[in-house]
């Protein structure tokens, strides 16, 4: 009896160390979970939130793509090969909004003579229109590039093509056309510059942690940067990102003056990004937050300022041209700068003055330039946090 007994003692002291030896591995996991939650939270601290905000169209995701190029890894094999169809539906897409405008000029146009295609390329024309118009588009052939090459080439799309503003023709058009013989290689793969000049809408949002003096510096900021679809549709999305924001980066087109929006064609789009900057500086979450306005495509600004007067925009109504050639773009970047600055502190609250703000020329295409942006920016940012500390 007295063996059994110490038997089953035996048998219940083995159970109750198993046990302990569960409930110790079990608590050393717990702890190793709250320290890791722990060291998270005190990395989530360290990193700067910053929301890149603007219309439809003013280069916002450029500028993301470049900060992917700039300070991470930029773009693998898989990933610029993944651009593939969207630089080939981008060729599509275009080809046909060209041809489709010039029918439309030629119809409507008092001078329609001059967007009449050519009796060689009007079943090209027809038959682009027909593929550009599909869901699914087909990879982009030597004989597909040849036809959309020889339609480009008509005088009746060139015609079209100047007048590209009212027909919501995009900034790649150019480019893109120029390389119709490299993108339509059997072996073709994008490179850099082509994934930058690919348009593709943005929508929801897309995220991406970088530091702009590098990671292994001690001194150099971590930031989140989230940017998100500009079109009216997707503005909904926006606002549960606007808690905890350091700075909003807000992204204008200059060179859009005399465009309208793809969602409103009665619309004019800097009309539609003055109210929309307007209405960004109004949102009381934002009354600290540091504003960097990034005035864009400047590249595109400088070529069209002696051909497009300033002033065909209402806002811009008041613009008097006092010059020609390059004095003439920078009189006419500093008459919108300004406009720019007396909106934010027109639609700013007294108590909200202090907060930074700043104004960068910015081509997003321009690597160099948005490197020392985003250093700019940076160091703006680092200054204003060791103000805040007490440190300065």
């Amino acid at each position: 009896m007295l063996c059994f007994v110490t038997e089953n003692m035996g048998l219940l002291c083995s159970k109750s160390r198993r046990y302990n030896d569960a409930n110790t591995e079990e608590n050393a996991q717990a702890a190793e979970i709250e320290r890791r939650i722990e060291l998270e939270t005190k990395a989530e601290k360290h990193i700067q939130k910053l929301l890149l905000l603007g219309a439809g169209e003013s280069g916002k995701s450029t500028i993301f793509k470049q900060i992917k190029l700039l300070f991470q890894t930029g773009f693998d094999e898989a990933e610029l090969k993944s651009y593939l169809p969207v630089i080939h539906a981008n060729v599509y897409q275009t080809i046909k909004l060209l041809h489709d405008g010039s029918k439309e000029f030629a119809q409507n146009d008092v001078n329609f003579s001059k967007y009449v295609i050519s009796d060689e390329n009007k079943d090209i024309g027809e038959k682009l229109s027909e593929i550009g118009g599909r869901m699914d588009y087909p990879r982009l052939t030597k004989e597909l590039a040849q036809e959309i090459e020889s339609l480009w080439r008509d005088a009746a799309i060139q015609e079209t093509y100047a007048r590209g503003n009212e027909l919501q023709v995009p900034d790649c058009t150019h480019y893109f056309m120029e390389n119709l013989e490299r993108l339509s290689d059997a072996n073709y793969v994008p490179t850099k510059e082509d994934v930058l000049l690919a348009r593709v809408r943005t929508t929801g949002v897309v995220e991406i942690q970088f530091s702009p003096v590098g990671e292994n510096k001690k001194s150099g900021e971590v930031y989140r940067l989230f940017d998100v679809g500009g079109q009216r549709n997707e503005r909904r999305k926006w606002i549960h990102l606007f808690e905890g924001v350091s700075a909003v980066i807000f992204c204008v087109a200059i060179s859009e003056y005399d465009q309208t929006l793809f969602e409103d064609e009665n619309k004019n789009r800097m009309m539609e990004t003055k109210e929309l900057f307007e209405w960004v500086l109004k949102q009381q979450c934002f009354e600290k937050t540091s504003f960097m306005l990034f005035l864009n495509k400047f590249d595109i600004f400088e070529k069209k300022i002696p051909d497009v007067p300033l002033n065909v925009c209402e806002w811009f109504k008041d613009y008097q041209p006092v010059s020609t050639g390059k004095q003439e773009v920078e009189h006419a970047y500093e008459f919108v700068k300004k406009k720019f600055e007396e909106s934010y502190f027109q639609n700013t609250a007294p108590d909200s003055v202090d907060r930074v703000f700043k104004i960068y020329r910015t081509t997003a295409l321009d690597q160099k330039v948005v490197k020392k942006t985003f250093k700019l920016v940076d160091e703006t940012l680092r200054r204003r946090n060791l103000f805040e500390a007490g440190l300065l």
